[in-house]
């Protein structure tokens, strides 16, 4: 992954594919999955404080972490400095990783890209190897695991608004639409907090 590699591991939900969050790293990844450059990817990360030197982490974000499982939920939210527009540039999709292969490939080298390992169109395999096959990569580039498989991560968008801090749907996946605004209307009274639904094709996985 240091000279620009990329490679398949397991993860909570679906195989992940990573790479460094590097322009030439990304060509390489975008070149693999034969994804648009406007789609942006996603990074997954060890904890919220990690997160925080790339991104704006509020209160809320850190609550409702903590009140769903870990890896189920990914934010996307204000970058500190925007990167790269495949990491979505001023709007940056973090995700904290589960998987302990995963957690310890990002203690390893630090932030990875999170998107599921598979090509743009094609269902995402069962298992990083599976995944890896179907890719072309080398048993080298992949670290093996099994993935509950299913639904990817629920994309929460997270940001300031006229109204206070608006939170919003952007990708229904393992935690339901119906399950996150429950949360959401529980707290408002308190934080002041704006939910609303909407979709964001660019997060295709």
């Amino acid at each position: 992954m240091m000279n620009g590699g990329v490679v398949a591991y397991p993860t909570s939900t679906l195989p992940g594919l990573a790479c460094l969050p590097t322009a030439a790293s990304l060509d390489g990844l975008y070149n693999l999955k034969g994804r648009s450059a406007d789609k942006p990817v996603s990074l997954g990360v060890l904890s919220l404080e990690q997160a925080s030197d790339l991104v704006h982490v509020p209160p809320t974000v850190i609550d409702m972490e903590a009140a769903f499982e870990r890896g189920s939920i990914t934010f996307v939210l204000d970058a500190v400095t925007p990167l790269d527009e495949r990491l979505g540039g001023s709007r940056v999709a973090v995700r904290c990783l589960a998987h302990p292969t995963a957690r310890a490939l990002v203690k390893r080298f630090g932030p990875i890209t999170a998107t599921s390992a598979n090509e743009a169109g094609v269902a995402p395999e069962g298992s990083a190897e599976a995944a890896g096959r179907s890719l072309g990569l080398s048993s080298h580039a992949v670290l093996p695991g099994t993935c509950p498989g299913g639904l990817g991560s629920t994309f929460v968008g997270v940001s300031s608004g006229e109204a206070g801090l608006e939170v919003t749907v952007m990708r229904e996946g393992v935690v339901p639409a119906t399950v996150v605004m429950e949360w959401l209307t529980n707290r408002t009274s308190n934080t002041g907090e704006t939910p609303g639904t909407s979709h964001d094709e660019r997060l295709k996985p």
